[in-house]
């Protein structure tokens, strides 16, 4: 039979201890490398999602602008016509009734001082 010696339980014993702390951490570190990891690619493919939202919406801002100038030019183009048509238009020679330019102005007085806040309201 073996004689065993305190000094070799001693050392067999932290031998032992020694070798389960490294499995342990050794473990722990797999553990947390497989976690992070996993977590990795969750947040790539978070990315890769917000990057197709960034595209898709800066195609929607494209084609808003597009749309916007299309409107403007679309606002000057009937402007110039209304301009043309007004050009040619002799109604600012023709004679208004008094009863209609009589209306007509104290409709306007009337909203004149409707938005005057300089007077007190009786």
């Amino acid at each position: 039979m073996f004689k065993l010696s305190k000094v070799n339980i001693a050392n067999t014993a932290l031998t032992i201890s020694a070798f389960a702390f490294v499995v342990y951490f050794g473990y722990s570190n797999y553990q947390e490398k497989k976690r992070l990891q996993k977590d990795k690619a969750e947040l790539f493919g978070k990315i890769e999602q917000l990057e197709q939202n960034i595209a898709k919406n800066n195609q929607i801002i494209a084609d808003n602008e597009q749309s916007k100038r299309e409107l403007e030019n679309q606002s000057l183009e009937r402007q110039e016509r209304i301009n043309e048509q007004l050009k040619n238009n002799d109604c600012a020679n023709q004679f208004v009734p008094v009863s209609i330019s009589s209306s007509l102005y104290n409709r306007a007085k009337g909203l004149r001082q409707s938005t005057d806040t300089s007077k007190p309201i009786k």
